[in-house]
């Protein structure tokens, strides 16, 4: 993306009331920041998200103000971010803020809970309902201000050595996942497993686990989990969408001009549309190839999505009664998330529904 196109497609305000780049560029003098990854360079679409803001930042400024981008473990460990932000180690970094639950559970909010919003609900609560506001007073508690940046949009349910074709099939399951799936998974008896992406595959070689979960097609594909899991299954209840996050540490942000922060700004909405966009243009591929290299593709049974949703609500109601922030802030969540269902239900899912039974 060329300097000039960027910033008019961005709208800065500066920019236009000066009527030229150097406005910009001569409004704070060189600074560089640091960016820690939650993510390792293999998964591309996720690690290009944090490339894309650096390289649309660079280039904004003409080079005036640049975002070195590290991957996990290079600068400080992938679970580590939260805590390098709020000691000043690094100046931001892009992960998936669901990751740091075990500070508190409000976390999830800003990236994904079962049977939450999907992905153009999750950017409408964030932006045109009062997402971005309750994040940030959360958020001010751990010395960040985040803006969204990338969604996966609804994850696949997992690849399993056996079928599932009741509830009874998940009692006792051993499952790679995280999280509040985690948390609910084991109301239905479920045996879940916190394990890192790089020893999934041959944990489900080993039989250690009888399930996993990752992602999507795109990144699945890459793990070559089908080889050891012909079982895959969908939708990820647990993910209906996932929003990851660009988190800077406030008194960096409120430290660059009134330009810069608007570059910020733009940089990431950028990036949240490109990684995106990347996962729904390269999916449908990925799903293909999978089909054809032997995966069986099923859906979950209703039986066991009722349960899991079930057990979801005896979660956030146990988090209602003992977690402030999570009560303030999924109060209005819910809300936003009842009437968001209802609308689509009419245009949207309707639509949609529609044109997947059309032989295209």
């Amino acid at each position: 993306m060329e300097r000039r196109s960027f910033l008019k497609n961005a709208g800065i305000a500066g920019v236009l009331a000066a009527g030229s780049a150097p406005a910009i560029i001569h409004a704070q003098q060189n600074l560089r920041w640091r960016l820690a990854s939650s993510f390792p360079k293999s998964l591309e679409t996720l690690f290009g998200g944090a490339e894309t803001f650096a390289k649309n930042v660079t280039e904004a400024t003409g080079g005036k103000f640049t975002v070195s981008v590290h991957a996990a473990g290079e600068l400080v460990p992938a679970f580590g971010v939260v805590d390098a932000i709020q000691q000043d180690t690094i100046e931001c970094a892009h992960t998936a803020p669901y990751y740091f639950f075990g500070k508190d559970e409000a976390f999830a909010l800003d990236c994904a809970i079962p049977f939450g919003m999907n992905s153009r609900q999750q950017t409408a609560w964030m932006y045109e309902g009062n997402g971005l506001k309750l994040m940030r007073e959360f958020y001010a508690n751990y010395n960040i201000i985040n803006f969204p940046m990338g969604n996966s949009g609804a994850q696949m349910g997992g690849w399993y050595r056996k079928e599932i074709k009741s509830l009874a099939d998940v009692n006792g399951l051993k499952m790679r996942i995280g999280g509040f799936g985690g948390r609910v998974l084991a109301k239905l008896g479920a045996v879940p497993q916190n394990i890192p992406a790089a020893e999934i595959y041959q944990s489900l070689e080993k039989g250690t686990v009888d399930a996993a979960e990752w992602i999507g097609p795109y990144d699945d594909l890459k793990l070559g989990l089908h080889k050891v899991a012909k079982n895959y299954y969908y939708p990820a209840w647990w993910e209906g969408s996932t929003q990851f996050s660009v988190l800077i540490n406030t008194k960096a942000f409120n430290g660059l001009s009134n330009e810069y922060k608007s570059i910020v700004r733009q940089a990431a909405s950028d990036a949240h549309v490109k990684v995106q966009a990347t996962y729904d243009g390269r999916n449908p591929t990925a799903l293909k190839q999978l089909i054809a290299e032997g995966a069986k593709l099923s859906r979950l049974p209703k039986e066991v999505m009722d349960a899991a949703f079930k057990a979801s609500r005896e979660v956030y109601a146990e988090l209602n009664d003992k977690n402030p922030n999570w009560k303030k802030i999924y109060a209005d969540y819910s809300r936003f998330e009842a009437d968001a269902y209802q609308w689509e239900g009419i245009a949207e899912g309707s639509y949609d529904q529609y044109m997947s039974a059309q032989k295209l």
